[in-house]
């Protein structure tokens, strides 16, 4: 099975390092970041969960839950929660899955198996508080993820959901959005009293809209 963007976030109930989880009835009204791990004792992915550990406050203040996943046995997770702490200064502070049956990802077409059975287990899938997948990302062996560009996703998604924009290359909070075509000049003048610039019809920039 294949999730695209979307589509509703499949449910399911697996154990993790924080209990047995009923995903949907977990998420709750909130965005989830769900990103997914090979096995435990690996390298890159020992960074990544402490870098999220580092990072939750950063995702709580935007409504959102990371959820992480490793394709290995929960009798585990706890030592490599231990290993976390050690080398990257941050205690694993949100669950992570364990998901050795595979339940988890096959429904979400985590695994590639032309490349290998477990090793391209690196995925992110951004799910709204409607369990609409809108972000799906799948990541390389051997490289790390960038939190810092998750977040600044994140970011786009909801201010873009909130107000009739878009997000322009490189885009960073607090730099100038586009107007989207399906917006009038008319309605436009309405949501944007500060006006904009056209650098063509279809390309109107104008100041971020307040959150």
């Amino acid at each position: 099975m294949s999730v695209r963007i979307g589509d509703v976030a499949p449910d399911f109930e697996q154990e993790s390092t924080e209990g047995r989880i009923s995903f949907h009835e977990w998420a709750g009204g909130d965005w989830v970041v769900l990103f997914s791990h090979p096995k435990n004792f690996t390298p890159v992915c020992t960074t990544e969960l402490g870098a999220v550990a580092k990072l939750k406050p950063e995702f709580e203040c935007r409504g959102v839950k990371p959820l992480g996943l490793s394709v290995d046995k929960l009798d585990n997770h706890g030592t490599w929660a231990d290993d976390i702490e050690e080398t990257q200064g941050a205690r694993l502070n949100f669950p992570l899955l364990a998901d050795a049956d595979k339940t988890v990802s096959n429904l979400y077409g985590m695994i590639h198996p032309n490349a290998s059975d477990t090793m391209t287990v690196r995925s992110v899938f951004i799910i709204d508080p409607n369990k609409k997948v809108r972000l799906t990302l799948t990541y390389p062996a051997a490289t790390g993820r960038n939190f810092d560009e998750i977040l600044r996703t994140i970011d786009s998604l909801q201010l873009t959901d909130k107000h009739s924009v878009a997000t322009p290359a490189d885009w960073q909070k607090g730099d100038d959005v586009i107007i989207v075509p399906s917006v009038s000049d008319e309605a436009a003048r309405e949501r944007f009293p500060k006006g904009w610039t056209a650098l063509k019809p279809y390309l109107r920039m104008t100041e971020q809209p307040a959150e």
